[in-house]
């Protein structure tokens, strides 16, 4: 293929993500006319939602986004290794609850100063996930279950335990949460307006950058794109897949862990039934339109956070239901993978002319090892 039609492909590319965008908005401005409300007032109003005024930022509900942001980016970290190995890991909303779960029990059970108590939490967390997670490796590699339906066998199991918990041996407020965990135990805000956490905030950014580097930079990294290629070619090519499996599962699990954590260690201070609230679902929404892409993660999770921050303000202002909030999140979902489609057709009609697999990852193990 020469560079000017590799060019022109690329622009064409970017044209139909374009065009997605813009019908999106398009539906959805016809959507809010036809409730009777005013496109341009809704705009306003879920910009407030997230702390942008005409006066400058409020940082308070600022704050607010980027605490739904972070555990957000935990759970797309670690789905991005997951659907770049192939896997379709559904049960990170169970591996969250279960993380919670650790850390809760940590809290509640364990006596030590803040500056153990709390790292301690996490880890009891993140180990938690991973636990979870690799039960639905194992159902897939031993059992030989779909890791999507062992994934949701898993959330329901994770969700039951959690209520049983909560409603019996750790309940006291009427089956509705844990009490109050002591302030020791808890992850502290930066400040009285800026309320994010500092720790919360570092460890996603660091976890983030390795994941990155991981999986575009190592040898492991280009063996999960080979397998979520195709299973087939990778074992031909030596490639451990069962042994990947578990280990990218694991480590998706040990993310969804740590964002469970941020939520009962900070979000809330307690443990609550479904205290994960749609996040892992809301993940794997992101992951699946950046395309395994990791540098465009970070972006994509913030605008969904901020859309979901921002529409609290439309049922005070305008009395429009929060819902909407979700109608402008599957109408971009929707066109998104619709332009997906088109451009994979445009692929199939002028196709490039690609490498075989095995010369491939030969080439680029060598472009790595130098």
């Amino acid at each position: 293929m020469t560079r000017s039609s590799l060019l022109g492909q690329r622009a064409l590319a970017l044209g139909i993500g374009m065009a997605s965008i813009a019908v999106s908005l398009l539906l959805t401005a016809l959507i809010i006319l036809a409730v009777g409300a005013s496109p341009l007032e809704v705009f306003n109003k879920v910009t407030e939602g997230i702390g942008l005024t005409p006066t400058g930022l409020d940082m308070v509900r600022f704050s607010g986004v980027v605490n739904f942001w972070i555990p957000l980016m935990f759970v797309c970290t670690g789905l991005l290794v997951t659907f770049t190995a192939g896997l379709w890991n559904i049960g990170v909303e169970g591996q969250m609850m279960f993380g919670a779960v650790c850390a809760t029990w940590v809290a509640q059970e364990v006596f030590l100063p803040t500056v153990v108590q709390v790292p301690l939490e996490m880890l009891a967390a993140a180990l938690g996930g991973a636990f979870w997670a690799a039960l639905t490796g194992l159902l897939k590699t031993r059992g030989g279950v779909h890791e999507i339906f062992g994934g949701v066998a898993m959330n329901n199991l994770a969700n039951i335990f959690s209520i049983y918990l909560i409603s019996g041996p750790w309940g006291n407020q009427g089956g509705q949460a844990t009490p109050p965990f002591r302030q020791e135990t808890l992850l502290l805000p930066m400040s009285s307006e800026f309320r994010v956490s500092a720790v919360a905030l570092i460890l996603m950014a660091v976890v983030f950058g390795g994941i990155f580097l991981a999986l575009s930079g190592t040898r492991w990294g280009l063996e999960l794109k080979a397998q979520g290629h195709s299973q087939r070619s990778a074992l031909l090519l030596g490639v451990p897949v069962e042994r990947n499996v578990l280990l990218a599962m694991a480590l998706c699990g040990f993310m969804a862990g740590l964002a469970g954590s941020v939520r009962v260690l900070f979000t809330y201070g307690n443990l609550r039934p479904l205290v994960s609230g749609g996040i892992g679902f809301l993940g794997l929404l992101v992951v699946l339109l950046t395309g395994t892409r990791a540098l465009w993660a970070p972006p994509i999770a913030f605008f969904f956070a901020a859309i979901l921050g921002g529409s609290t303000r439309l049922k005070i202002a305008l009395q429009l239901d929060q819902s909407l909030a979700g109608v402008v999140q599957g109408i971009l979902v929707l066109m998104v993978i619709l332009a997906n489609g088109v451009r994979g057709r445009l692929r199939g009609r002028h196709p490039a002319q690609a490498p075989e697999p095995s010369a491939s990852l030969e080439a680029e193990e060598a472009a790595i090892h130098g």
